[in-house]
């Protein structure tokens, strides 16, 4: 079993940045395709940005404009999200996910992601 835990959120003001991390199981991020999706109150949950296992161009959700980057250190099976630029609009619960072994190419659609950690508040106050 996948296991994921985000950690890094928290309450910023806008301009600012914040660097999330995900922690996996032992060898997850290796294997697997890693992304991170955002949910707001009242809304469905948002791709964000993913990493695949064949290219090293990452893809990013149309609202990141160059603020956010996905990375991924297997080597400390991590995956970060570091943004930047922060606007109240980027309030949310941040979310890590990862697909199953045999996926690798990256989805912006969260029904194509197995495994999910927790969540992570993000609050930018204006």
């Amino acid at each position: 079993q996948v296991q994921l835990s985000e950690s890094g959120g928290g309450l910023v003001q806008a301009g600012g940045s914040l660097r999330l991390s995900c922690a996996a199981s032992l060898g997850t991020f290796r294997d697997h395709v890693v992304g991170w999706f955002r949910r707001t109150p009242g809304k469905e949950r948002e791709f964000v940005a993913a990493l695949s296992l064949v290219s090293d161009y990452p893809e990013y959700g149309d609202f990141v404009q160059d603020r956010f980057t996905i990375s991924r250190d297997d080597a400390k099976i991590t995956s970060y999200l570091q943004m930047n630029s922060l606007t109240p609009e980027d309030t949310a619960v941040y979310y890590c996910a990862a697909r199953r072994s045999g996926f690798s190419f990256t989805s912006e659609s969260d029904h194509d992601y197995d495994y999910w950690g927790q969540g992570t508040q993000v609050i930018v106050s204006s």
